[in-house]
């Protein structure tokens, strides 16, 4: 290890930048804002919220984006855990009148209005807003409110959107829940969870720029997810180098089959880490930790 990988953990560990978060804020605001100037869509229940990486705070430089949802609460997709709730459930709702379509075309003319159509790309699961020098580059996405009923008084609350293409047919988030637990669980590591996200999140980007192929296919999400179902106590160590080393040392071993990881869960704890839904595997998460331990030199 003869490079002095202390002293670029340290800087990789470092948050974002007063000016990052700042047009952040801005690029949030002004999605609000256009939600606000819009006829069709200031009196429906919104909110708008930043999520991902800035939300979180585990952003790093390679982040350029950052991402918008806009939920609606006056439609919902409900999720049943039996027959005997979806038929309860029943007696005292009715079928929604404003459909997810006809909210995300509405939406698209709200952010044309605002930012002006040159600027505004239309995706299959999300609106891409062009950056400038007062706002970063923004992903904006339009959501319904999730319910995943566990009683037929009981819900959980998520996200839900259907992209364009159908591929994949829906798609739930669990937002709120991702960023409180990342919370708790950074005071409970005395700060380092975070730290050590941005650390590996910056090592992927390293390698990926590098030319290995196990760092391109490693989304930073599933780096969070990883370092969330790290022990607090392997994010703990002396120093950032016994830390890194610690830390893909119990993923490697973890990783090695299925039986060790297959309970673990996203950093919400609400859907599985691996799964045939995911779109990454548990080898190919086994790979990139193998690289990674390489590419640093551990021994």
């Amino acid at each position: 290890m003869s490079r002095d990988w202390e002293a670029t953990y340290t800087a990789w560990s470092t948050g974002p930048s007063q000016t990052e978060q700042q047009c952040a804020e801005n690029a949030e605001r002004q999605v609000r804002e256009a939600i606000s100037a819009s006829a069709k869509l200031n009196q429906r229940n919104i909110r708008v919220f930043t999520q991902g990486s800035y939300r979180n705070r585990v952003n790093v430089r390679r982040d350029s984006d950052v991402d918008v949802g806009v939920l609606c609460f006056d439609t919902y997709f409900p999720h049943y855990p039996d027959d005997n709730t979806k038929m309860l459930l029943a007696k005292s709702t009715a079928s929604a009148t404003y459909t997810y379509a006809t909210f995300k075309n509405e939406l698209e003319e709200a952010l044309v209005a605002r930012f002006g159509r040159p600027s505004v790309t239309r995706g299959s699961k999300a609106f891409d807003i062009k950056a400038n020098s007062y706002r970063v580059e923004a992903d904006v996405s339009a959501f319904f409110e999730h319910r995943r009923y566990t009683s037929s008084t009981r819900y959980i609350s998520g996200v839900e959107m259907i992209p364009d293409d159908f591929k994949p047919p829906r798609i739930r988030n669990w937002p709120e829940q991702h960023y409180a637990n990342g919370v708790n669980k950074n005071d409970a590591s005395q700060r380092r969870f975070k730290r050590v996200v941005r650390i590996l999140k910056s090592l992927s980007n390293e390698m990926a720029a590098n030319g290995i192929e196990s760092a391109k296919k490693a989304p930073s999400f599933l780096i969070e997810c990883l370092v969330w179902n790290t022990p607090n106590e392997h994010l703990m160590q002396s120093s950032y180098v016994s830390t890194v080393r610690a830390t893909l040392a119990h993923l490697f071993n973890k990783t090695l089959n299925d039986a060790p990881c297959s309970e673990w869960g996203e950093v919400s704890e609400l859907k599985y880490l691996f799964r045939s839904s995911q779109p990454w595997t548990r080898a190919s998460a086994h790979q990139f930790l193998s690289d990674a331990w390489d590419y640093v030199g551990y021994k």
